[in-house]
């Protein structure tokens, strides 16, 4: 199982069901956040993952949800420069729990066809990477994405295949 995890408004949802189905986002309605649990189906080369998307409102419960998760994809809307920082919180506070000691870690930057090309770098700054990375045991695969455009399914795709 793996879980998809981020704040309120970081396009969890939307980002979910375009990697169910490249043709499944409609770009006319508005998304209302998730408040509870969401399940996705996504089948890639026959094969079924099952994720559970935890909307922003319960990140005080998301811990009860750690037994046995193997992976980890948490979800930055990099186009909301303001909600950065209190999204590294939330992950450092996940990535640190011990039930998580080796499940593998995914950090989508969401809305890329919203921001501009200088606002993955400045994502990345605020939310201390580069130290973040030396001071963890865990992998933190990095991607960027947009459930509107498409960019960075494949990727993301291949990285829910690894073992």
């Amino acid at each position: 199982m793996t879980l998809c995890l981020g704040p309120t408004g970081s396009g969890k949802t939307l980002l979910l069901k375009k990697l169910q189905n490249i043709e499944n986002v409609d770009t006319t309605a508005t998304s209302v956040p998730t408040v509870g649990t969401n399940m996705f189906t996504i089948k890639i080369d026959n094969e079924i993952y099952n994720i559970r998307e935890l909307g922003g409102v319960m990140s005080p419960l998301w811990s009860k949800y750690f037994n046995g998760i193997q992976k980890i994809i948490y979800v930055v809307d990099a186009s909301n420069l303001c909600q950065i920082s209190a999204a590294g919180v939330l992950l450092y506070t996940i990535i640190a729990h011990p039930m998580l000691a080796q499940a593998k870690f995914l950090l989508v930057l969401t809305k890329m066809d919203v921001s501009y090309r200088q606002m993955r770098n400045e994502a990345l700054l605020m939310l201390q990477m580069r130290r973040f990375e030396k001071e963890i045991k865990q992998k933190v695969t990095i991607t960027e994405a947009s459930a509107i455009s498409g960019e960075g399914r494949e990727e993301i795709l291949s990285w829910l295949k690894k073992k």
